[in-house]
């Protein structure tokens, strides 16, 4: 059974949970494209993330979900929120969410928790998840150290339960890919960047399209916070000092709101602009629409090319 028959939902395909970008409008917009949009609660605090999520509510009727990052110091009342505004639907990040899922699964909500190891995908299936996503290092933001070639097909071999591939996946030769490593869907997230939908600043928009296939860098990694972001100024002087062996709490600095000024002001030279590996592939902007029907139509074609 594909994600989208388990779902609901036209299409086999989940919008990652992009902190300060997975608004409930543009969480709307995707699920009203086919997709599963999701509000993302990192960069809110709890009553925005409540907030969003009546919003999101007003503007489509079909199925969406709620992002929680766990590592969030509300975390906890933004778990209970969830059942609260009878949110079906829920993907985390940064964390265990095995403390929030027995009332979850009471409240009848699917979870889906962001995976980057089988070891952890064993945990998540003991703790009672519905699914997990198996996300790759190729992904923009927080990363871990497996790509996804090599995560998905170990995450599908060790669990019992569906697994989505994330990360690398911007068209539909790679959605066709996720499917041959077992997936049963796939999260993206930096093609969404240059959606006409997407509430990103247009400057970030316009260096997503700018990037180059080397146009992505892994910050934090050594201090082991790795996050990947475009290349720029405040990268390489992230990473330049980094590897001198600065402190990481003088490294903070480089980062403090940066992902903030990226989203709101544009700032494209100390801003953080996240995004993935795949940033190359973007080329335009475009409606939601067009991009999930794309990748969806892309895939079978490469799928029947392939019989």
């Amino acid at each position: 059974m594909k994600l989208n028959e388990m779902l609901g939902i036209k299409y086999p395909i989940i919008q990652g949970g992009m902190a300060n970008i997975a608004t409930g409008e543009f969480a709307a917009a995707i699920s009203n494209a086919g997709g599963l949009g999701l509000v993302g609660a990192g960069g809110m605090s709890a009553d925005d993330l409540r907030e969003n999520i009546r919003k999101c509510k007003t503007l489509t009727d079909k199925p969406f979900g709620v992002n929680i990052m766990l590592m969030h110091p509300q975390a906890d009342e933004m778990a209970q929120i969830v059942i609260e505004e009878g949110v079906k639907i829920v993907t985390t990040g940064a964390g265990n969410p095995g403390k929030y899922i027995p009332a979850w699964k009471e409240a009848g909500v699917f979870v889906m928790p962001v995976v980057a190891s089988s070891m952890l995908a064993q945990r998540m299936e003991r703790a009672g998840a519905d699914a997990v996503i198996a996300e790759g290092t190729e992904s923009g933001g927080h990363v871990g150290e497996m790509t996804t070639m090599a995560l998905v097909p170990q995450v599908v071999d060790a669990v019992n339960i569906p697994v989505i591939a994330a990360g690398g996946i911007a068209d539909g030769r790679q959605l066709a890919a996720a499917f041959a490593l077992g997936a049963v869907g796939a999260q993206v997230g930096t093609c969404l960047l240059a959606a006409e939908e997407c509430p990103i600043h247009p400057a970030y928009k316009q260096a997503v399209i700018d990037s180059g296939d080397n146009g992505t860098v892994v910050t934090g990694r050594i201090a082991g916070t790795p996050v990947r972001i475009l290349k720029n100024q405040m990268a390489r002087e992230y990473v330049k000092n980094e590897k001198a062996g600065m402190d990481k709490m003088e490294l903070e600095k480089f980062t403090l709101g940066s992902l903030k000024r990226a989203v709101f002001e544009g700032d494209t030279k100390t801003g953080s602009l996240m995004a993935g590996q795949v940033s190359a592939q973007v080329k335009e902007i475009k409606p939601v629409a067009n991009i999930l029907e794309a990748l969806v139509q892309e895939c079978a074609e490469v799928i029947q090319g392939l019989k």
